[in-house]
């Protein structure tokens, strides 16, 4: 993800510096003339703005705080904003952008007197990010959202500013819940469907001209061999892998619980999800839950 918006940024003319772990990959940024720096830290002093795309809160928590990360120059900053990209729980993005109001900025900017911060997770997964069409989810100071907004539609083809620190994160949350809760139920009724003897693809063709229609029936069906170019055609390889979707909906029900809400459709999908990893699906697309969970068959 992070690799791909970087090289969006490149293309649209900004100057670029990057830091990842993975040497291999910033080995190809340096074959292609992209500077590279060998910590966080280091990217902080030469960058204007810093932009983070990381597995986990955790991960997040490390690259702000941590040994030689974004913040760990005493407070004194260079970057006039900070972008994180990465899919966390509302209270780390809170945390880091409380951290951020503390600290005070090297020079002042013309259009900054003191370092920001945005959470703006994004929607759209690996191909929209290679194709510079992903969705921004952003929280933060509007201030700082609409100076950021160019910036982000260079990576992206659409922003949402969805209120103060933490809510983009929470946007993110929300909508993957559903999207899973989404997922399986349109699977199970596929499943259903079969088992009392109707072609999944009648039923899709029903469902996309009816009340039932949806993400997960129109643009990423999960029955094999109803729909080209989607995981489903192709075994569940590639797409949004069962992993990742239990990991947010592991975020999402951590947040409701920590503010006494229940969920019980997200917790009985993040329930299915783990099961399917556990079952050694963790690397199949999140739709694989048709064949996995119900066992769904093939169109023939």
């Amino acid at each position: 993800m992070g690799a791909h918006m970087a090289r969006n940024l490149v293309m649209a003319g900004y100057k670029v510096t990057v830091h990842d772990v993975n040497e291999n990959t910033m080995k190809k940024f340096s074959d292609d003339g992209i500077p590279t720096k060998l910590s966080p830290l280091e990217v902080s002093k030469s960058s204007d703005v810093v932009i983070t795309m990381l597995p986990s809160s955790a991960h997040v928590l490390d690259v702000y705080n941590g040994r030689n990360g974004l913040l760990a120059n005493g407070g004194c900053l260079g970057p006039w904003l900070y972008i994180d990209s990465s899919t966390v729980d509302p209270q780390t993005s809170r945390k880091i952008s409380m951290d951020i109001s503390k600290c005070t900025l090297k020079e002042k900017k013309a259009y900054a007197e003191k370092p920001m911060m945005l959470d703006a997770p994004v929607s759209g997964g690996v191909p929209a990010a290679e194709a510079g069409k992903l969705t921004f989810m952003v929280g933060g100071s509007e201030e700082a959202y609409l100076a950021a907004k160019p910036l982000l539609l260079s990576m992206g083809k659409k922003t949402i500013y969805c209120g103060g620190a933490g809510n983009g994160s929470v946007a993110k949350i929300c909508n993957n819940m559903a999207m899973a809760i989404s997922m399986l139920g349109v699977s199970e009724a596929f499943a259903l469907g079969q088992n009392l003897g109707i072609k999944a693809s009648v039923l899709t063709d029903i469902f996309n001209c009816s009340s039932a229609r949806c993400w997960s029936s129109d643009t990423y069906n999960p029955v094999p061999g109803v729909m080209m170019d989607v995981p489903s055609s192709r075994n569940y390889d590639g797409g949004f892998t069962s992993k990742l979707m239990t990991k947010d909906l592991d975020l999402a029900m951590a947040s409701a619980s920590g503010v006494g809400f229940n969920c019980p459709f997200g917790s009985q999908a993040l329930e299915i999800y783990r099961k399917l990893c556990a079952d050694g699906c963790e690397l199949k697309d999140f739709s694989c839950a048709f064949r996995h969970n119900y066992a769904g068959k093939d169109e023939n």
